[in-house]
């Protein structure tokens, strides 16, 4: 396991807003706190290190850029601990709204502790070259599956789009909401006829799954710009408009080079989005109704 920072880059400096104005109420669906590690140490057995990234730091990033209210994601590296995401909806009641990890033997209380909080969906991975990266997957989400829809939280995925023969048929039984990271993780050099994206495409028209436009640095490998991303976005929003999240993936782990330009991201975001109320709809609306934003 690398030892601490061990090559990994911190996210860079933000320094000016996006070209264009987020609209009132916009949402970053997709980030992560860490730390500080002092206060929330990181799990034994970790897959990888990360520098710390304190909600100081994230509400700085979005003052910059104009993005009113976010969604936390537990960090791997905090394996099944809260502890730093639960503080940060705390201090944030209004503002943000949080994705946990949890152990398949949590109690019933003791998620209705964490919904009551502000925690609205639980994360599960179904990576299937990812190793020991997967902390819970399927059999995590089978087990949790019915107090989930008692307390009306919805299932996160980070998935390997390839892989979702294997995974349709556990989603078919439990009318939980759906949520794919990172445009389903595809390879965006295989174009949009590739099978994962129309599949992806399918499932989104069919109001079957919530795909997050997130991360195009983890699919392209052609930065700064990742064009190659670009088609896979316009072809998920294609799909279904009104099931598409989008998000910063701050702050960016894992990352040795091409460190991602946050105010950058947006304005792809908003270059590739070019209709403003399709964008509104997809920074303000789509993510107001699915995690509760007053």
């Amino acid at each position: 396991m690398r030892g601490p920072h061990s090559g990994y880059l911190p996210p860079r400096p933000v320094l000016s807003a996006p070209r264009v104005a987020a609209p009132a109420g916009a949402c970053d669906a997709h980030l992560h706190v860490i730390g500080p590690q002092a206060l929330f140490p990181l799990a034994e057995g970790r897959a990888f290190t990360p520098q710390d990234a304190p909600l100081e730091a994230l509400l700085h990033l979005h003052d910059t850029l104009g993005i009113d209210r976010a969604v936390v994601v537990q960090c791997n590296p905090h394996g099944t601990d809260n502890r730093a995401l639960l503080d940060a909806l705390r201090r944030e009641p209004t503002r943000l709204r949080g994705v946990a990890i949890v152990a398949p033997g949590i109690t019933r209380g003791e998620l209705q502790r964490m919904a009551e909080g502000g925690v609205r969906a639980l994360r599960f991975h179904h990576m299937p070259d990812a190793g020991s990266f997967s902390p819970q997957g399927m059999a995590a989400f089978t087990l949790l599956a019915p107090v989930m829809a008692e307390l009306d939280l919805h299932a996160q995925f980070m998935l390997d789009a390839n892989a979702l023969d294997e995974v349709l048929p556990h989603f078919r039984h439990w009318k939980l909401p759906v949520v794919i990271d990172h445009m389903g993780n595809v390879d965006a050099a295989r174009g949009t006829d590739q099978p994962a994206v129309r599949q992806l495409c399918r499932l989104l028209a069919e109001e079957r799954i919530w795909v997050k436009v997130s991360a195009a640095y983890r699919i392209s490998a052609r930065p700064p710009d990742y064009p190659d991303a670009r088609a896979v976005h316009e072809a998920l929003i294609r799909a279904n408009p009104d099931r598409i999240l989008w998000g910063s993936d701050w702050p960016h782990t894992r990352l040795e080079h091409d460190m991602p330009d946050d105010t950058r991201l947006l304005d792809l975001f908003n270059e590739w989005t070019p209709d403003p109320a399709m964008r509104r709809a997809i920074l303000v609306d789509n993510p107001a109704r699915l995690y509760g934003f007053g």
